[in-house]
């Protein structure tokens, strides 16, 4: 009997255990995407806008740079440095460095991308000689150049990467390594750029080779805030 009660009583708590236990509640669903979610591509108009705008950035950023004797990274900065030692004009060799890096682009971005940017680097290239015959820039400080020039030519090259397009060399690469790793295009640069820093000390004054080195940093740290994997899918 006592036997036959100690079984019923630990059903008995047992199907009371039962009956208090939580149910799991059926996972929500997930709402479709709304229609129209996914990113509208850029018309013909805006990308040739964008790259007019993003030119102009970058040629303003680098006539800064110039007229302080100043460099940046990228291959940017081994224009300034082959025009400081043999004189050649900026544009001309900003043009002619980025030229073996299509083939590269072509090979992993495709040739849309490829066009885009040389047509980019065309107009940086043909700029950067014009403003620096429209302006006449004397007696700057070499940190307000490096740093606003540096923030001119990241606002440029931006707004270049969100229409398919990027500023040339170091660009092309490290856009790259984003879309295929995940790696942030802005920090991939940024230690890209502090070896072309490095290169300059030869041939630049110390004290604008640090203001520039602050220059590089505002530069990259404007793409990396700005340009982050899957944050922005216009084309």
């Amino acid at each position: 009997m006592g036997d036959t009660f100690s079984v019923m009583s630990s059903s008995a708590l047992s199907t009371e255990a039962d009956t208090r236990a939580p149910v799991a509640s059926p996972a929500p669903a997930v709402p479709p995407a709304p229609p129209g979610s996914q990113a509208a591509p850029h018309t013909l108009a805006e990308n040739i806008a964008a790259y007019v705008i993003g030119a102009f950035l970058m040629s303003w950023g680098l006539t800064l740079l110039h007229a302080v004797q100043g460099v940046t990274g990228g291959l940017a900065g081994a224009s300034f440095l082959v025009s400081y030692a043999g004189g050649v004009p900026l544009g001309a060799v900003f043009f002619a460095v980025n030229l073996p890096f299509y083939y590269f682009a072509v090979r992993r971005m495709g040739w849309s991308f490829t066009l885009r940017t040389l047509a980019v680097v065309g107009l940086t290239s043909a700029l950067t000689p014009l403003q620096q015959e429209l302006v006449t820039l004397s007696g700057m400080s070499p940190w307000y150049a490096a740093v606003f020039g540096g923030l001119c030519v990241g606002l440029g090259m931006i707004v270049v990467f969100r229409h398919n397009a990027s500023g040339g060399g170091f660009g092309i690469l490290a856009l790259h390594l984003q879309d295929r790793y995940g790696w942030r295009a802005g920090y991939v640069q940024l230690g890209l750029d502090a070896v072309v820093i490095l290169c300059a000390l030869p041939l630049v004054e110390p004290g604008v080779v640090l203001a520039s080195l602050a220059g590089v940093a505002v530069l990259n740290l404007v793409i990396a805030m700005n340009h982050r994997p899957g944050r922005y899918n216009g084309r």
